[in-house]
């Protein structure tokens, strides 16, 4: 007697399609752009909860007030002493505004902001301390920042609330110099970041909103595996220009996740960093930042969405995806700095939609050059760099020029689909440029390779 056997159409359709070449019941692995294995540390995403963070230590039940225009930093800062010494735990900022100047995390201690809390920085720099730190690719005495990390392993921010940083009287300050001096730097307005965490591994900030910076947003240094995830990163462009307050820069660390952020600023969103000078790649305080990965994440007001430099040495295995940009100056920023040696390699920029003015930028970046006497001009190099899979409206598509002390090669732009007031293009600055399926203006350019 036969036995009788019923199929569907569907797994008929199903059995066909796993007779393929190339198809298999296993899921393709995750990959960076170098091919190698993106790590399962990446994929898992799961928040961390105040419950798990130990000891919970509420800043109103220990002298703390709830006055927005008292500086507080001495009590905050007991609080956060009186919870290392007892063994860790976590600082609750509970709901309402509390303003301080610089505070200091120690090991075992973690920052929780309650919906509806503020923590505001103050207004005056005197309140942040001038310390050894970390800043625009150099190790020099700094101002800390608001809410600061140093070799807190495992630390986290976490919570609904907000970091303001109350930043209107320094940007002032910065504008008002600037017409003094239209040629000052950065560093010669005294002004803070939000956020510096240094030499810390394990770090998870979440959720939070950092705002109204007056210098950086957030700032991570020397650091290993960094979840930022969901953030609210917001430092306005008009009236008042809130300068060099990029959203999250990523300074020589390794393993860093950006994910579900939303991020509008008066400057980059997020830059890589790491050093800079003629020298700079011999110098043990500056370093490679290697696996990042950015996803999932909204790009509001920015000069670019994603920067190599103007402090970078060294940056492999970059992936960025899954993102929406919208009123970015750049999606793609290579900064080639004349005076430093670098070598962007092994960055992907994919499955991306919106608006941006240049989709590419590659140029020297010349302000501050100082080769500091070193003769000769080092070379800078960006290699295998892929940009696929994006419907962006710009400006200008391909913005790219360079000098004979730029080396470009193994370009690849793919499934593209771009509207730009200039659509033209130079193959010849690139050693090695692939083209598939590329549209431009609603023409295809030829594929090449």
């Amino acid at each position: 007697m036969k036995q009788k056997y019923q199929f569907s159409l569907l797994s008929v359709v199903l059995y066909l399609v796993l007779l393929l070449p190339g198809c298999s019941t296993s899921k393709q692995a995750d990959i960076f752009p170098d091919g190698t294995e993106i790590p399962a540390w990446f994929s898992d995403t799961s928040k961390v909860k105040l419950a798990d963070l130990g000891t919970q230590y509420n800043i109103v039940d220990f002298g703390v007030l709830i006055d927005s225009t008292l500086v507080q930093t001495e009590a905050l800062q007991k609080v956060i002493d009186k919870a290392s010494n007892e063994g860790g735990g976590v600082i609750v900022v509970p709901r309402g505004t509390f303003k301080s100047g610089a505070l200091f995390f120690k090991p075992n201690t973690h920052l929780y902001l309650a919906e509806g809390a503020t923590l505001k920085g103050s207004e005056n720099i005197g309140d942040y301390p001038n310390i050894p730190s970390r800043m625009e690719g150099q190790s020099l005495d700094y101002f800390a920042a608001l809410i600061n990390a140093y070799g807190v392993d495992g630390f986290t921010i976490s919570g609904k609330g907000t970091l303001d940083g109350n930043g209107l009287g320094y940007w002032e300050a910065f504008w008002q110099r600037r017409i003094e001096n239209p040629k000052c730097t950065n560093l010669e307005v005294s002004r803070p970041r939000l956020v510096f965490v240094w030499d810390c591994d394990n770090v998870q900030v979440q959720d939070v909103k950092l705002h109204n910076s007056g210098f950086w947003s957030s700032h991570y240094y020397q650091c290993k595996h960094v979840k930022i995830l969901d953030l609210h990163i917001f430092s306005p462009h008009q009236p008042v220009k809130a300068p060099s307050t990029d959203a999250i820069d990523i300074d020589a660390c390794s393993n860093v996740l950006v994910k579900g952020c939303y991020m509008s600023v008066n400057d980059d969103a997020i830059a890589l960093k790491g050093g800079k000078g003629p020298w700079a790649d011999t110098d043990s305080n500056n370093g490679e930042n290697t696996n990042v990965i950015i996803e999932d994440c909204e790009f509001g007001f920015c000069h670019s969405a994603l920067t190599c430099g103007s402090e970078s040495i060294h940056n492999k295995n970059v992936l960025m995806r899954n993102c929406r940009v919208d009123e970015a100056k750049r999606l793609l920023w290579l900064k080639m700095r004349p005076d430093t040696p670098q070598k962007y390699e092994y960055i992907t920029v994919e499955n991306i939609k919106g608006q941006a003015h240049s989709m590419i930028y590659v140029k020297p970046w010349t302000q501050f050059f100082d080769l500091k006497g070193r003769e000769e001009v080092p070379l800078s190099y960006s290699e295998n760099i892929t940009l696929k899979d994006i419907d962006l409206h710009c400006g200008v598509f391909f913005d790219i020029a360079i000098t004979e002390h730029d080396r470009l090669s193994n370009f690849t732009f793919k499934n593209l689909n771009i509207e730009a007031e200039n659509g033209a293009y130079n193959l010849e600055l690139i050693d090695g440029v692939t083209f598939s399926n590329v549209i431009v203006n609603g023409k295809q350019i030829p594929n090449q390779k």
